[in-house]
């Protein structure tokens, strides 16, 4: 925490940690309360990270959703990566949907990816990643189907970016603008709550 926030405190000039608590609690100036939001959330994700949950969406989790879904009349099937950090999440579910298109069975999907921090959702948005993301648990065919090389850096094509969409939210706060999910991925994120913020977050999402 010292080192992340120190430097946000020099910023503002405050002295040290305790006045920068004070400032954010008194609410004096919206924009350190974002700075120290964006200087305290850990964006750490990678494409397909853990595989099995990927693994289990396709051959188990989706098909039998899908066909539910479908015998209930609805068009389409809505998915929810809650705190996406970069979008890796999101977009490796939507490849994976891309790489088997009989699992939704017919149906249109939604994907929606969320996260805290307003800077990280940029980076998810544009779709851009460095040489070390993209290769960092990403099949080399994938990496050649699903991305175009821009200079040093590999974007994901626009049919990809075009399945998901990403918009802010803080999973301590009211959820229900986001309407209802067939699946939601909720994952490395409730490490950081105490239990019962875990059992209201997943409360809340059920």
């Amino acid at each position: 925490a010292e080192s992340r926030l120190t430097p946000v405190a020099r910023k503002y000039g405050l002295q040290g940690l305790g006045e920068l608590v004070s400032a954010v609690r008194a609410k004096r100036d919206p924009g350190l309360n974002v700075e120290v939001v964006e200087a305290m959330t850990t964006n750490e994700s990678f494409f397909f990270r853990d595989i099995k949950p990927f693994d289990a969406m396709r051959d188990s989790v989706m098909p039998r959703v899908a066909a539910a879904r479908k015998a209930a009349g609805a068009t389409k099937l809505r998915i929810w990566s809650a705190a996406c950090s970069s979008g890796q999440e999101p977009y490796s579910i939507a490849m994976t949907i891309r790489e088997n298109p009989g699992l939704s069975a017919g149906l249109g999907v939604e994907i929606l990816g969320t996260d805290l921090s307003s800077e990280i959702l940029a980076k998810a948005k544009s779709g851009v990643y460095t040489q070390f993301e993209a290769q960092r648990g990403l099949p080399i065919q994938l990496l050649m189907t699903y991305f175009d090389q821009v200079g040093e850096h590999w974007q994901i094509k626009q049919d990809i970016r075009s399945m998901v969409t990403f918009q802010p939210a803080n999973l301590l706060h009211d959820l229900s603008r986001f309407g209802t999910f067939d699946i939601v991925f909720c994952r490395n994120v409730l490490i950081y709550f105490d239990m019962a913020t875990k059992t209201d977050v997943l409360r809340r999402i059920r």
